[in-house]
């Protein structure tokens, strides 16, 4: 056999466990699924609808003071009644449970959220990775607008080596028409009004905040407040 044929052959092996992984990596569904707290609602990513998930193939329960989320298909939580407007700040610290995916997955909190259950509904994200990272992006109906792609950060915890836990605080702070991703106390990014409201994007950072989390990410949330 010619060397590069070989060659060839051998990078392909290589690449079908990464892809298996992959496929193996599909969305979840949860036992005893929906959402089990009075006054919350919860809405999943298009892509997962089209592939006949609902949101009861998450979990979202009341855990203490706080709330636990197993989550199958990416999505939001959210209660009507947690709306902000002007400049505010608003938090909540999670504790990522030991990761059994093949790739990390995400929480954090998104605010602007106008007609979440509507086909144009609008919000902006900060989420953060077990591995150290961050990401920024809107939703404004179908079309998903990446602000900042994923970014690593020395202000967010890592997984620990041997918990598999991540704990980080994730929030935002609006402050005279810019809006910045705050991490355990610290900014990992300020953006400036025309970089998140356009026609594609929010109308505003007034409106409905909550959870937004990643598909078959598991966490507890706790602190959940604005000021």
């Amino acid at each position: 056999m010619r060397p590069y044929v070989l060659a060839s052959l051998l990078v392909a092996a290589l690449a079908l466990p990464t892809a298996a992984r992959a496929q193996d990596d599909a969305d979840r569904s949860v036992a005893d699924g929906g959402i089990k707290v009075a006054g919350w609602r919860g809405r999943i990513d298009r892509r997962a609808i089209t592939q006949g998930k609902t949101i009861n193939d998450s979990r979202f329960v009341t855990e203490g003071r706080g709330f636990r989320a197993s989550v199958g298909p990416a999505g939001i939580f959210w209660n009507p009644a947690n709306t902000v407007a002007g400049d505010y700040e608003v938090m909540g610290t999670f504790t990522e449970h030991k990761m059994a995916a093949a790739h990390p997955h995400s929480y954090g909190i998104f605010i602007g959220g106008q007609g979440l259950e509507s086909d144009t509904e609008s919000l902006m994200y900060c989420i953060v990775y077990g591995t150290g990272s961050y990401a920024i992006k809107t939703f404004r109906g179908a079309t998903v607008s990446t602000i900042v792609g994923t970014t690593p950060h020395p202000a967010i915890k890592k997984a620990d080596a041997t918990t598999g836990q991540a704990v980080n605080t994730v929030g935002w702070r609006v402050r005279g028409g810019q809006a910045s991703c705050v991490v355990n106390g610290q900014v990992v990014r300020t953006l400036e009004r025309a970089q998140f409201v356009a026609a594609d994007k929010l109308t505003t950072t007034d409106g409905i905040w909550g959870i937004r989390a990643t598909h078959n990410v598991e966490f507890s949330v706790t602190g959940l407040m604005k000021h």
